[in-house]
């Protein structure tokens, strides 16, 4: 009888020890659910908040008019031996007869075409977030005196 009392002991023991483990996953693999959800609804969040509402996007950005009235320039290298000039949008180097265009009011320099299609939809230098549009880049202040303006990393226009 001990050993029928023992066989029937050990094999609780075993249902008991495979149920516990099938807890323990189902239980760990909630927990990543719960994780997943929360951890991705924060991300579509935080990517919510950094894209631009694309209803007005059409209005953000500069006209091609005023694209046109930015200078343009062919670049041509430097001395020898000086680091090689990048343009920020791209990441590629200039290249001598590269077409070029110079912001203004930051004076920050790309190719041409990489800054056109960045200005058509935000008005903002994508280096330093100054206004490309030297009429909205500086205004005037109560003294007199002219201060930059640009828009700040929280999107919020400061002067500098």
């Amino acid at each position: 009888m001990t050993n029928k009392l023992l066989a029937i002991a050990t094999q609780i023991m075993v249902i008991a020890i495979v149920v516990s483990v099938v807890l323990l996953f189902v239980g760990v693999g909630i927990l990543v659910l719960i994780h997943a959800c929360i951890v991705g609804r924060a991300f579509r969040g935080l990517s919510a908040a950094a894209r631009p509402d694309r209803s007005d996007a059409a209005g953000n950005g500069l006209s091609a008019d005023d694209l046109e009235k930015l200078p343009c320039y062919d670049f041509e290298p430097g001395e020898k031996g000086c680091s090689p000039i990048e343009c920020a949008v791209c990441l590629e180097s200039f290249k001598m007869g590269d077409r070029c265009r110079l912001l203004p009011v930051c004076k920050h320099s790309f190719h041409a075409q990489c800054v056109d299609s960045w200005l058509l939809r935000s008005p903002i230098c994508p280096m330093c977030r100054t206004s490309a549009d030297r009429r909205k880049g500086c205004v005037d202040t109560r003294e007199g005196a002219v201060a930059m303006v640009g828009i700040s990393f929280y999107g919020t226009l400061e002067r500098w």
